[in-house]
Parts: C-alpha cells; sequence; structure tokens
C-alpha cells in the first residue's frame, strides 16, 4: 500500500473522515466539535513533524498519520503520532500499513522510542493493534476519557522502544 507525503491538497479528503472519527467523540481526544481550520493545524504540524496518507492504486486517501516529537528538548528523542483511518475502508490493513511506516520513520530519524500518550481502552483494535507492532501499556489513567456510550474509560499511555 503506497504511503507518501501528505500535501494540502489531500486536506479535501482527510478532513471529512478525520471530522466523522472526531465529532464521534470515541477514540480522540480532540474537541468533538473542532473547526476544520483548527484541525487542519494540527494534523500538519511544522517541521520535524510530518505529516502521510495511504493510498489505493487508484490515489484514493484510505488513512493518515502524522508523527512528531513527543516533547521537546532534552526528551525530543521520544516519538509520537496519531493515526486516522477512513471508517469506510477499515480492515484492509490500513492502520497497520501506517504503524510500521512511522516506526520505521521514527527509527531513520534517530528517536530512541516511541510513544502513544492517549490510546482509549475501548478502541480494542488500535490496542490490539499497537500490541502487535510492540507496545505495551505503561499505564492506564483510570477514567481518563469521558467516551459518549460507555462514559469514562481509561486512557492507556502506550510505548516501545525503538
Amino acid at each position: 500500500m503506497p504511503i507518501r507525503d501528505a500535501t494540502p491538497g489531500d486536506w479535501p479528503a482527510i478532513w471529512p473522515f478525520l471530522h466523522r472519527i472526531v465529532s464521534a467523540g470515541e477514540t480522540y481526544t480532540w474537541d468533538r466539535d473542532v473547526s476544520e481550520e483548527r484541525a487542519r493545524e494540527m494534523w500538519f504540524p511544522g517541521p520535524p513533524g510530518r505529516t502521510v496518507v495511504a493510498v489505493d492504486a487508484d490515489g484514493t486517501v484510505l488513512g493518515s498519520a502524522k508523527m512528531n516529537p513527543n516533547h521537546m528538548g532534552p526528551a525530543s528523542h521520544i516519538a509520537s503520532a496519531s493515526f486516522m483511518v477512513d471508517p469506510g475502508h477499515a480492515g484492509r490493513g490500513v492502520g497497520r500499513a501506517l504503524g510500521e511506516h512511522v516506526l520505521e520513520w521514527a527509527r531513520a530519524e534517530g528517536y530512541r522510542a516511541m510513544q502513544f500518550n492517549a490510546v482509549v481502552e475501548t478502541n480494542t483494535r488500535a490496542v490490539a493493534l499497537w500490541r502487535s507492532l510492540g507496545f505495551e501499556v505503561l499505564a492506564t489513567l483510570p477514567e481518563g476519557f469521558e467516551h459518549p456510550g460507555k462514559g469514562y474509560v481509561g486512557l492507556h499511555i502506550m510505548y516501545r522502544s525503538l
């Protein structure tokens, strides 16, 4: 599955599924009513951050990931990333391809580890995917996330060395 750097021209394909996922309020810690402008700013971080898209043979955007240092200064050797897969293309390996790509990028950039700060524990598909790629749950913040249907649920901090 081709994965390439995202361009501003990809935003019209990313925004509909990003908006759908965020407004559902089940997996992302963003404000559910995030504006399109603010979402674009957050999804396209400046250097050293990077945003990519996974596309099919026809060039259709299937999903996207953004990657960046998790912290600055003396903690900038730890990478982080966020992922969005168009729900219409779920179950086709898009998340795995993006996850593998992000890990390769982080290694090539000299990061020592990757940390995900906020994986909602009820997002069991994502938790299983990250575990299969070598991540472990370091801690779970009890009731750290307010799920619209399940109430307060845990928020995992997941980590793997590179």
